[in-house]
């Protein structure tokens, strides 16, 4: 009797692997009233779902039409932007401004203009797909002048209030707001499911523009398409908790290696999944084994820069 395809296999134990880590999260160690610790537990949980989904998906777009497996899409500067907007806000309106500003209004507003910013440099570098070689040397042009001015803003900021600009500049999954919360997984969600509409056109997009175009497939439409999703699910997921910057390449890494297909049938929910388990099991183990109130992010990120420098000594740009 055959066996099962090993893409389904692979699938299918991410997901057993992933209930798994949510309900440890849900359930270890908890105390008291059932209702408020699933309640508050389920909040941060849901943000770890939102931020893992929306980078692994983000990135295994970014790669596929960028025909490069060591870009991930904060090579546009969306992280150097992020900062620069909160250095930008405490260096306006002060700490107390800030925090004052409201949680729906900042994350929109911030939320808006990483979209914009990431449609204008779109529209105007990506008339052809083949242009994505000055699209992604644009993006880390960019990236140096937004880190630039963030680097003199935080010079004329007001040492009492640089710890504010801090705290910003690691992902954080301890205090994310429930109103914005929602917001963000209702524009993840959307963006997701028409990521997942043309996943066949992710397809026959990763075999190259020569290729598509001979296939019948309109290359340049589907890949301002797919970097316009790319830029939704990269712009919330920051808003929502910060920058995550190598985590997105260690999830596609791990992926491509175990897929053992290139359908992204299978490789944007295996992505999902991955991701999920990596973020929420790591959260379980820093805040339930090793009492650590802190966020994983530092060490995921840690270990996708490792693996992000094995990928490029050992040539694996595709």
């Amino acid at each position: 009797m055959r066996g099962r395809p090993v893409p389904e296999r692979a699938v299918v134990i991410a997901l057993c692997l992933c209930a798994l880590a949510c309900g440890l999260f849900l359930t270890l160690g908890a105390r008291g009233d059932w209702s408020f610790v699933l309640a508050f537990r389920g909040q941060k949980l849901v943000a770890l779902l939102v931020v893992a989904t929306a980078v692994a998906l983000s990135t295994v777009a970014f790669q596929t039409v960028t025909g490069n497996r060591i870009l991930t899409p904060s090579i546009m500067g969306f992280d150097a932007l992020y900062l620069l907007i909160q250095t930008g806000l405490v260096f306006g309106l002060g700490g107390v401004g800030v925090a004052m500003l409201g949680a729906i209004p900042r994350f929109m507003m911030e939320t808006t203009l990483m979209l914009g910013a990431a449609l204008a440099l779109f529209a105007a570098l990506m008339r052809r797909s083949d242009d994505l070689g000055r699209l992604v040397l644009t993006g880390i042009i960019f990236g140096i002048l937004f880190r630039s001015l963030t680097s003199l803003i935080n010079r004329l900021i007001d040492p009492s209030e640089f710890a504010v600009v801090q705290a910003a500049s690691f992902a954080r999954f301890n205090a994310v707001e429930a109103d914005i919360l929602w917001i963000a997984a209702g524009a993840t969600s959307l963006a997701t499911a028409l990521l997942w509409t043309r996943h066949d056109r992710l397809d026959v997009v990763a075999l190259g523009r020569e290729t598509a175009i001979g296939l019948g497939v309109d290359h340049d439409r589907e890949a301002r398409r797919t970097m316009g999703l790319v830029a939704v699910l990269v712009s919330v997921s920051t808003a929502l908790v910060g920058p995550v910057v190598f985590f997105g390449l260690l999830v596609s890494a791990l992926v491509h290696a175990v897929a053992g297909t290139w359908r992204h049938a299978v490789l944007l929910p295996l992505a999902a999944l991955v991701s999920s388990t990596i973020l929420v099991g790591g959260q379980t183990i820093f805040e339930r084994v090793l009492s650590l109130q802190t966020s994983v992010s530092v060490v995921i990120e840690g270990i996708g820069g490792v693996v992000f420098l094995l990928l490029v000594l050992k040539g694996h740009a595709r």
